[in-house]
């Protein structure tokens, strides 16, 4: 039997994050079993990341920062991986490991990973052309569900990590429309549809910098909140994982105070023309920068969770947030968090004012409606 934990991806972020979930409950004997991970680009890095987890295993992850106003700095060897495989070189081993041994598939493949490409064609169905490996990471779950259902596996349970809202229900979607597109027969995408568990979850840690050729610096704060569906399988059970029935929450928790947070200060970063290299750390450590953000959140935002009556949770996100920003050992710089600034303004901000307005919450959020009627141009 291979293991029974599936990981498509290598990033430093799932070292840190999933990986080293998995490899303190073995520990504690609470994990489902270990992991392989499959890398499913040509990119040197992760090609390097591979090799090295083939020739070592385990890796080092470093946790540095503050937490409940303790420092900490501690390395932990994470042991969750035992077997490493290039799709594009292995891709029939990766087809029997996802077919006969897999029972919880976890993902994060980039911003771009749900991207779908022209040459992934319904011959990649057809018997005789699974040695063809897919482009796309949508088409190679195709693919790989295709071999699952024709092997009459047991159920799946699915664990996208990417950072789309309902990544579970996105990701399920996204593979039924392209089989229905191949043309694939009506009880595969039933078995898509109804036949595997897709789980919506949220992801939430920084990972700062990668320790070549594996492993990675991280913080101390971490969260992974799964959706509660029926007859899911966890890779694990962890202090920072929480099943809920309400994970609109925490991504709001998260949208509407870190990242809304990040992103005021890459406002004031750009408008005020403020030292190139600044990082958070920077930015909180300056007393009227610090002033105003703490003003922002709380006359233009903590009124919304309060109409929601989520005031105290958001507090006491809120605290864990402060000290993040403050985290000493992190240069995360807001050059960095500016990229692509004018949408995530629009992703950012704009929620937490139609929130106010739905909930009849009378507050002006002067600073929220400047910034979103800034000048694109205006961002770093």
């Amino acid at each position: 039997m291979g293991n029974p934990i599936l990981q498509f991806g290598t990033s430093r972020f799932l070292q840190a994050h999933a990986d080293l979930f998995v490899s303190e409950a073995l520990d504690a004997g609470r994990a489902l079993g270990q992991v392989t991970v499959v890398q499913t680009t040509s990119n040197p890095e992760s090609l390097a990341r591979i090799d090295a987890l083939r020739a070592r295993g385990e890796y080092e992850v470093r946790i540095r920062g503050v937490r409940h106003a303790a420092v900490i700095d501690t390395t932990t060897r994470c042991h969750a991986i035992d077997e490493a495989l290039n799709a594009n070189t292995e891709w029939p081993t990766v087809i029997e490991r996802f077919a006969h041994d897999a029972r919880v598939v976890i993902s994060n493949t980039g911003d771009r990973g749900y991207e779908r490409f022209v040459d992934d064609t319904a011959e990649l169905l057809r018997p005789g052309h699974r040695a063809s490996v897919p482009r796309g990471f949508v088409a190679k779950l195709a693919v790989l569900l295709h071999a699952r259902f024709d092997a009459s596996a047991a159920p799946l349970t699915l664990l996208p990590c990417e950072l789309v809202s309902h990544n579970g229900d996105t990701l399920r979607g996204l593979v039924a429309d392209l089989a229905r597109e191949w043309g694939a027969a009506p009880d595969f995408i039933r078995y898509i549809e109804h036949g595997c568990i897709w789980v919506n979850s949220l992801v939430d840690r920084i990972v700062s910098e990668p320790i070549r050729p594996i492993g990675a610096y991280a913080e101390p704060y971490a969260l992974w909140a799964i959706e509660r569906r029926a007859g899911m399988v966890l890779p694990c059970e962890h202090e920072a994982m929480i099943v809920t029935d309400d994970l609109p929450h925490y991504e709001r928790l998260k949208l509407l105070l870190l990242n809304l947070g990040h992103t005021w200060l890459a406002e004031r970063w750009s408008v005020d023309a403020r030292a190139p290299q600044e990082n958070t750390l920077q930015a909180m450590r300056d007393p009227a920068l610090r002033a105003d953000l703490e003003s922002l959140w709380r006359d233009e935002v903590l009124p919304v969770f309060d109409a929601l009556g989520q005031g105290d949770d958001a507090r006491a996100y809120l605290d864990e947030v402060r000290e993040r920003f403050e985290n000493p050992f992190l240069d995360h710089r807001l050059a960095d968090i500016a990229r692509n600034h004018a949408q995530k303004k629009q992703r950012r901000f704009r929620p937490v004012i139609e929130l106010a307005r739905e909930l009849g919450v009378r507050i002006g959020q002067p600073r929220l409606h400047a910034a979103l009627a800034s000048s694109p141009e205006s961002a770093g």
